[in-house]
């Protein structure tokens, strides 16, 4: 009788981030992935967000290994945070590896950690399961799909993938691969759901290099191209087109500079001679032959691209007719902070261009007919939609039962969901496991929860006033105050009249309140206050009162 396999969602099933599964068999635990996800505007000074590790460490004696499918955030970006409590080899493609070095090396874990790079189609045994390393076409160079050999039977995940129909410098998904590993059957797939809603094909990279050409031909000016620091295939069309237009390249920032390194060091970008420039070259370069490769494509603050638009920059500035390239996807999260990026570069004389307006980016994720063809491909018995919000899992989930997948057999899990196959066909759906979002915010992981988000959130939308008084602890006589300072909540020259008033009602608060008892005055004033305001300004600040008793 086969062994029973177990899929334990961490992470990715019901958002677009922080991927991260268990598959366990025979007392062996092997995790997929380990991502992060950025912070959504509401959680106000957190970092990052990463999954809960309870169950891994709880079961830390039976992890066999760690197997990261490629080198995006959200799918090695929480490993600095669990490393250190397990012992567990890691396995990823070489370029893969290389960015989980560099993460951890900025961590100072790396001397802990034990790297194994594996190559495409290779084919390597970890405890119950062997797992075989398709070659996919990402947005990053050397991704890889899984195909899982388990006592239960084969299990294809994925991976984020598109289908290019015509790839550039070998960046194919490997649908042979695929099919091959698939001809003796598969018990499930797991497919990357992320543009599900989106018909037809995704673009091509010929498409955008393409689209690039033209543009790098036309421009008179100067040339500013942003785009995500992992891009290397991005990056080598980039360099390309500028050898081949005359022009040549400088880069600003220090994770597109480091990513680039680690590219040329591994074989995986070519530098074409004389295209490279160093900053210092640039003011004795015409504009029209200059290419900056800059930062920021998401409109981080401190990034290359917004010191750039705010004039700020060390060693560049924005002249009039350079043209700006966003050759990346807006992530929803930092679609207004882009936004105001790009109204502050056409302010400084700029041209912006941007997938909207232009084709010269192309997502890294399937579209429903690159979608529909991995399923015709790999023809599993099961069918479970991974890497998505909701709605992406419910519709990737009808895409599969319409081509051939029983409806029974095509399941929706969310994080924390665990579902057990049985072999012969049988499946259980088990008790679900403690999952959540766990808050990074400088060296605190998971120590800001939801009443310290509420009070920032509080801050941040109402501001604070504090309170500043010192009684004398027998007569319950004022001997300093009260002195109000406002943060946050009102200019304090134009609204000193209110803050007069608002010493009258702390006034008030004391005689009514018994000397002595200083918690409860402070809570007078809290809520004498906060009624105050809300009736003279409808406004809810948060009150502190600070009340010193001599």
């Amino acid at each position: 009788m086969s062994a029973a396999v177990t899929i334990y969602p961490l992470g990715g099933l019901g958002e677009i981030g922080m991927n991260c599964m268990g598959l366990s068999c025979d007392g062996s635990l092997v995790m997929v992935d380990c991502g992060l996800m950025f912070p959504e505007d509401y959680l106000f000074g957190v970092d990052v967000v990463i999954p809960r590790f309870d169950f891994i460490l709880a079961r830390k004696e039976q992890l066999k290994a760690i197997v990261l499918t490629h080198g995006h955030e959200d799918h090695i970006g929480a490993l600095p945070w669990l490393l250190p409590y397990v012992d567990a080899p890691i396995y990823g493609s070489p370029f893969t590896l290389a960015l989980v070095a560099k993460k951890l090396e900025e961590h100072d874990l790396l001397k802990h950690a034990d790297l194994r790079p594996v190559q495409k189609n290779e084919r390597v045994e970890i405890g119950p399961f062997a797992f075989n390393f398709f070659q996919v076409c990402h947005s990053i160079v050397h991704s890889y799909g899984l195909g899982i050999e388990t006592p239960a039977g084969r299990i294809v995940h994925t991976g984020d993938f598109k289908i290019d129909r015509y790839p550039l410098d070998g960046h194919q998904t490997d649908l042979d691969a695929f099919r091959g590993f698939a001809e003796p059957g598969v018990l499930c797939m797991m497919s990357d759901s992320t543009n599900v809603e989106r018909e037809g094909f995704a673009l091509t990279e010929m498409e955008i290099k393409q689209s690039l050409g033209e543009i790098f031909r036309k421009a008179t000016g100067r040339i500013v191209v942003t785009l995500f620091s992992s891009h290397i295939q991005r990056m080598q069309e980039i360099f390309d087109l500028a050898h081949d237009t005359g022009k040549r390249v400088a880069v600003s920032g220090r994770s597109l500079a480091t990513n680039i390194e680690l590219a040329r060091d591994l074989g995986y970008l070519r530098m074409p001679a004389g295209v490279w420039a160093d900053m210092d070259e640039l003011p004795a370069m015409p504009l029209d032959k200059s290419v900056l490769l800059v930062t920021g494509s998401q409109g981080e603050p401190l990034s290359a691209l917004s010191r750039l638009a705010t004039g700020e920059h060390r060693q560049l500035r924005v002249h009039p007719g350079d043209l700006v390239l966003m050759s990346s996807r807006f992530i929803p999260g930092n679609i207004r902070a882009i936004h105001k990026l790009i109204d502050k570069l056409y302010r400084q004389g700029a041209e912006v261009l941007y997938e909207r307006v232009q084709g010269i980016h192309a997502s890294g994720h399937a579209h429903q007919e690159e979608l529909a063809i991995m399923l015709d491909t790999v023809r599993p018995k099961f069918f479970i939609p991974v890497h998505g919000e909701y709605r992406h899992l419910v519709k990737h989930r009808r895409l599969a039962l319409e081509h051939g997948v029983a409806p029974e057999r095509a399941i929706i899990i969310e994080d924390g969901q665990p579902i057990t196959f049985l072999g012969e066909g049988g499946i259980r759906l088990e008790d679900p496991i403690l999952v959540e979002q766990v808050y990074v915010d400088g060296k605190g992981v998971g120590d800001v929860g939801q009443s310290v988000l509420k009070e920032r959130q509080l801050l941040a939308g109402e501001g604070m006033v504090v309170v500043m008084l010192v009684l004398d602890d027998k007569t319950g006589e004022v001997m300093i105050g009260p002195n109000l300072i406002s943060k946050g909540f009102v200019f304090e020259q134009q609204y000193s009249h209110v803050l007069e008033d608002a010493k009258c009602v702390i006034l008030d608060t004391i005689d009514s309140v018994p000397p002595g008892n200083t918690d409860k005055l402070k809570e007078r004033i809290r809520s004498s206050l906060r009624r105050f305001f809300r009736k003279v300004l409808e406004r809810d600040p948060v009150v502190v009162p600070v009340v010193i008793s001599l």
